[in-house]
């Protein structure tokens, strides 16, 4: 009894009451709070986004408007350009065709200096120019612009551009471009920046987007770079090879590209403007950079965290009294159950069972008051039990006495009977075995002989019998353990008592674990070679080491072992189907010695998938030294 008040609960039926109310009301508040605190943490999220939505839309609007407005002003300057490649085409038909032999300085000197000259060959190279800094410029690395210009080299028609930065020197020029009549050159007008600056500042992109920064407080800053990955505007950034990585991935791709740094609480995005326009050779798209502040928002967040776990620790506490109260209440009933179920525990079986409550403790009580009754019914009975079961303990201890001297003396006569056979049997079968011998001699060839051989083998099989009883003896003994042996000499041994068969064998180093029963297994392996197959059978020995094990494999040349027999070959009394089969023991013997010594046998063909052409019986056997041997 005092072992069960030991065992039982430390914490009365209140508090587990009180924690299953509140482990069963804490999951609700928290799944209502998380389920708030998610909603409103994705409506910022959503404000943000449909924020930058609103802003990148007002930045590629603005880029349009701007580049609308400067491909106007371009417009203006393209009859100029057309009417400045006349004196192009004459000085091109004075020299025959040879752009070498063409004068270009005087051609820029009859152009008002304003504009320099540039000659495109067919591969997109500009071979001849007034303004060395192009000199040399392969166009091919830019293949969308060089499909276009060499469109136009094989074309009939002027074509102008707009004003672009220059790819040697970044300065603005007003591009147009003429075919040379034979199509072998592409002629090329830039019109200096000097010619036209005052009239064209007063667009500029960096003004469209700056006012955006201004409008939105969640952006720290804007820039803008063109299709060749050059800032248009925007200071420079220590991490600029990065980004300009990023700039270029999203012309390549015609997409928006978005890069977070957590550490920095900045939100970088990539914006691709597309502003291309198939009547010019260049390409006026653009990529704005917008780099966004996410600290707010994620101030914002923390804030909003911190709020929902102060009103999720509030409504825990409020639980919890309200739950202690209630519990109090509820749990009365039980208490004064626990202190009558407490009094009858220690014995005082006529204490009363107090009945209050709801129907169910009603119920309760009236149950433990039924239950106590029988407790005493029962203990009457026990006690009268116990002394029936002393009375027979005592007659059970005599019979055990009794019983276990019985199976004593059994065990000392199958001992004795065991050594009567191996030795006074096993002696008569030896003098019988002799005596037959001396008594074939005599009678060799006379009809009676026939009869004696049959007798001498049923002889032989009566002295294999008790060498294998003895044998499973000394195994069931466990009277050995294994230790090193040299598995050579017990080979050469065994090949030695069977000097009528024919035995290869080329030798081992090989040390195993053993006792002095292995030979049995060559002994019982080599016979059944020598029985199934006959004399004339061709036995082979071989040793192979792998490792911490040693395979050793017995093969013969004789009729084999069908398929269906290989499976049981080892169970015990088991025997083959051949007419020399014997007892059943011998292979069943060697399967108790290899796994005795840690090792497992099996039978193959000695020919794979032809049993016809003789067996192989092979068996591993544990390394001296190897897996805690000696």
């Amino acid at each position: 009894m005092a072992a069960k008040r030991a065992a039982r609960p430390s914490l009365p039926f209140m508090v587990y009451l009180l924690l299953a109310i509140v482990l069963a009301m804490g999951p609700v508040v928290c799944l209502i709070s998380c389920i708030d605190y998610i909603g409103v943490q994705q409506g910022l999220e959503a404000n943000a986004e449909e924020f930058r939505e609103q802003t990148e839309y007002g930045a590629i609007l603005s880029l349009s408007l701007v580049d609308a407005g400067l491909k106007l002003f371009d417009g203006t300057l393209d009859r100029e350009m057309e009417e400045a490649f006349g004196p192009v085409l004459a000085e091109y038909e004075r020299t025959g065709g040879d752009p070498a032999r063409m004068d270009l300085l005087r051609v820029k000197e009859a152009l008002g200096g304003g504009m320099d000259v540039y000659i495109i060959n067919e591969s997109g190279v500009i071979e001849y120019t007034t303004y060395l800094p192009d000199l040399g410029c392969d166009f091919r690395e830019y293949p969308s612009f060089y499909d276009r210009i060499t469109e136009i080299r094989l074309g009939e028609t002027f074509a102008a551009d707009r004003v672009v930065a220059g790819i040697a020197t970044g300065e603005f020029r007003k591009y147009a471009y003429l075919p040379s009549p034979d199509h072998r050159y592409l002629f090329e007008l830039g019109l200096a920046e000097s010619e036209f600056r005052r009239y064209r500042t007063t667009l500029k992109y960096g003004d469209a987007v700056r006012d955006l920064v201004n409008l939105n407080p969640g952006i720290r800053e804007i820039r803008i770079f063109d299709c060749m990955g050059t800032r248009v505007t925007g200071k420079a950034h220590p991490d600029d090879d990065h980004r300009l990585l990023l700039v270029r991935q999203a012309y390549r791709e015609k997409t928006t590209l978005e890069e977070v740094n957590a550490t920095a609480g900045e939100l970088t995005r990539y914006l691709f403007v597309d502003l291309s326009d198939s009547d010019y050779a260049s390409d006026m798209s653009m990529i704005v950079e917008l780099t966004y502040s996410t600290k707010a928002a994620d101030e914002k967040i923390a804030d909003l965290f911190a709020r929902q776990v102060g009103v999720l620790l509030v409504g825990f506490v409020l639980i919890s009294c309200l739950s202690a109260f209630a519990v109090h209440v509820l749990a009365r009933p039980v208490r004064n159950l626990v202190e009558d179920v407490d009094a009858v525990a220690r014995g005082d079986l006529s204490h009363p069972i107090r009945v209050d409550g709801s129907e169910e403790f009603v119920r309760l009580g009236e149950s433990v008051s039924a239950m106590v009754g029988a407790l005493k019914e029962t203990m009457q009975k026990l006690r009268a039990s116990e002394e029936e079961i002393i009375r027979r303990s005592h007659t059970l201890e005599e019979e055990v006495r009794e019983r276990t001297a019985d199976l004593e003396e059994s065990n000392r006569m199958a001992t004795l009977f065991l050594d009567i056979m191996r030795h006074d049997i096993n002696n008569a079968n030896n003098v019988a075995n002799l005596y037959s011998d001396l008594l074939l001699t005599e009678i060799e060839g006379q009809p009676e002989a026939e009869l004696l051989r049959k007798a001498k083998i049923g002889l032989a099989k009566s002295i294999e019998i008790v060498r294998n009883v003895n044998t499973i003896q000394h195994i069931q003994g466990g009277l050995l353990s294994p230790s090193p042996v040299d598995l050579d000499l017990v080979i050469r041994r065994e090949i030695e008592q069977s000097p009528g068969a024919r035995i290869a064998y080329t030798g081992s180093t090989a040390v195993v674990l053993a006792d002095d029963l292995l030979s049995e297994v060559f002994a019982n392996l080599i016979g059944n070679a020598v029985k199934f197959g006959g004399p004339e059978i061709g036995i082979a020995i071989r040793v192979e080491e792998h490792g911490e094990e040693v395979v050793i494999s017995v093969e013969d040349d004789g009729p084999g072992i069908p398929d269906a027999v290989k499976p049981r070959l080892f169970d015990r009394l088991s025997r083959g189907t051949h007419r020399a089969a014997g007892t059943g023991l011998g292979l069943y013997i060697c399967r108790m010695l290899v796994e005795r010594y840690g090792g497992r046998i099996w039978a193959e063909d000695r020919v794979e998938g032809r049993p016809e052409c003789g067996a192989a019986i092979r068996f591993t056997l544990r390394k001296a030294g190897a897996g805690g041997g000696r």
